[in-house]
C-alpha cells in the first residue's frame, strides 16, 4: 500500500477526478476502465482503491462535481436577469446548453443519474464532512432554483405550485434527445427550440414584468 501525505491524496484524488471525467465524458461508463483512469495519472490499479471503493463511486463523485459546476453556472446566469421573464429564459437556455453540450450533464438529467445520486446523498448518514455536504448538496437545486416560489408568492405565474415550475422546466430538458432524429427535420432544431423556450417563458407569466 503506497503511503500518502495529506497533499499528495488530495492531489492525486483531484487528478483522479479529473482523469475521470475525461474518460466518461468520451467513452461513458461501460467503456471507461480504471486501469484507463490510473495510466493517465500515473498510479498503480491497486492504489486507485486508496481514493474509491469502485469504478461506481468515482464515477458518481465526478458526475456530482459536474452537477455542483452547473448550479454554480446557472448561480451566476440568473444573477444578471432583471426580470422574472429573463429568470425563467436564462434557466431553460443555460440548461438547455449545458445538455447539449456536456455528455456528463446528459447523463445526470436525461438519462436520469442525478435521482440515483440524490438517493445515496440522501442515505449518508455518516457524521462529519461528509454529511454536510451531502445536506448542502441536497439543499443546492432548491437553493438555485429557488426563482419559482418567488414568482408564486408574487402572483405572477399561472401555476400556484413552484414544483410542478420546476418540474416544467426539467421537462424540457428531454427535448434535447430529439435533435438528431427524424422528428425534427435537418437543420431545424435551433430554431424550433428558441420558439419551444419563447412560448413556455410567455405562457408561464401572467403579465409582463
Amino acid at each position: 500500500m503506497t503511503n500518502f501525505t495529506d497533499e499528495e491524496r488530495d492531489r492525486v484524488r483531484v487528478e483522479l477526478l479529473e482523469a475521470g471525467h475525461d474518460l466518461f465524458a468520451k467513452h461513458g461508463f461501460d467503456r471507461t476502465r480504471i486501469s484507463d483512469v490510473t495510466d493517465a495519472v500515473g498510479i498503480g490499479t491497486s492504489t486507485f482503491y486508496q481514493f474509491f471503493d469502485s469504478k461506481e463511486e468515482l464515477y458518481h463523485a465526478v458526475l456530482i462535481d459536474e452537477r455542483d459546476r452547473l448550479f454554480e453556472t446557472l448561480e451566476s446566469a440568473v444573477a444578471d436577469a432583471e426580470t422574472p421573464h429573463q429568470e425563467a429564459e436564462t434557466i431553460l437556455r443555460t440548461t438547455l446548453t449545458e445538455v447539449q453540450s456536456n455528455p456528463l450533464i446528459r447523463r445526470l438529467f436525461v438519462d436520469g443519474k442525478i435521482r440515483i445520486i440524490e438517493d445515496q446523498l440522501d442515505e449518508v448518514t455518516d457524521e462529519g464532512d461528509q454529511e454536510s455536504h451531502c445536506s448542502e448538496s441536497l439543499s443546492t437545486y432548491d437553493r438555485i432554483l429557488s426563482q419559482p416560489e418567488e414568482w408564486v408568492d408574487r402572483g405572477i405565474v399561472r401555476i400556484d405550485d413552484p414544483d410542478i415550475v420546476r418540474g416544467l422546466f426539467r421537462s424540457i430538458l428531454f427535448v434535447t434527445q430529439a435533435r438528431e432524429t427524424p422528428v425534427i427535420p435537418d437543420g431545424s432544431y435551433e430554431p424550433i427550440e428558441d420558439a419551444l423556450i419563447e412560448t413556455i417563458v410567455a405562457g408561464l407569466f401572467e403579465t409582463e414584468h
